[in-house]
């Protein structure tokens, strides 16, 4: 019995030290694999600002592609991430998606991210902290747009009218610029999605 006991503790031994491994890469790893892709990204996106390059729709952007420059001041003044075009998991490690099909920077309609909270540099870990009337801030090629927190809530999996043209409002035609933003709810788990939505509140000539 002893000699077993022995053998399992050596083997559960070098056993925990990979998960260990494991875990820190998901942690740690994965987040430094996503900053070296953001600076490419974001260095590409500042090279198409510079230019005024025009962007007609989706269609001029391929997936995993830099589409526009996220910031939020509540989470820092370095808080900046390249939102890439696609929410597929190739599209998500590189930084914050859009899902195809919404609308773009700007524009009426809903223009909806999603991003990781715990690995791949974690974008959304912190937009739980945000609060309504708070600003976030949308550098696209053609100006700066800002946007201002209407509402924040928990939902299921299954709820998807919340990228709906109109948030929660299935096949109301929209008139208004919205903005949502989604990611997994609690940390560590995808049982449920927390939601942060936003309404259009401003569009500046942006100053490169």
């Amino acid at each position: 019995m002893t000699a077993t006991v022995r053998v399992i503790g050596e083997l559960c031994l070098p056993a925990g030290l990979v998960l260990l491994l494991f875990y820190a890469y998901l942690l740690w790893g994965t987040g430094a694999e996503t900053e070296r892709e953001q600076r490419v990204l974001q260095r590409r996106l500042g090279e198409v600002f510079l230019r005024h390059e025009r962007r007609t729709g989706p269609a001029a952007v391929r997936p995993g592609d830099a589409l526009a420059l996220l910031r939020i001041p509540r989470l820092g003044a370095g808080y900046r991430f390249a939102v890439v075009e696609g929410v597929g998991p190739d599209e998500l490690r590189r930084g914050p998606g859009h899902y195809p099909g919404t609308a773009l920077p700007g524009q009426v309609g809903n223009f909806v991210l999603s991003g990781h909270r715990t690995t791949y540099a974690a974008p959304f870990n912190r937009i739980d902290r945000l609060q309504r009337g708070d600003d976030i801030m949308v550098d696209a090629w053609d100006a700066r747009y800002t946007y201002q927190v209407t509402r924040k809530e928990v939902v299921d999996p299954g709820e998807v009218d919340v990228v709906d043209p109109v948030p929660g409002h299935p096949g109301q035609r929209p008139t208004t610029a919205y903005m949502t933003m989604t990611t997994c709810h609690p940390k560590f788990s995808a049982t449920q999605r927390l939601v942060v939505q936003s309404v259009l509140v401003r569009r500046e000539e942006r100053r490169d």
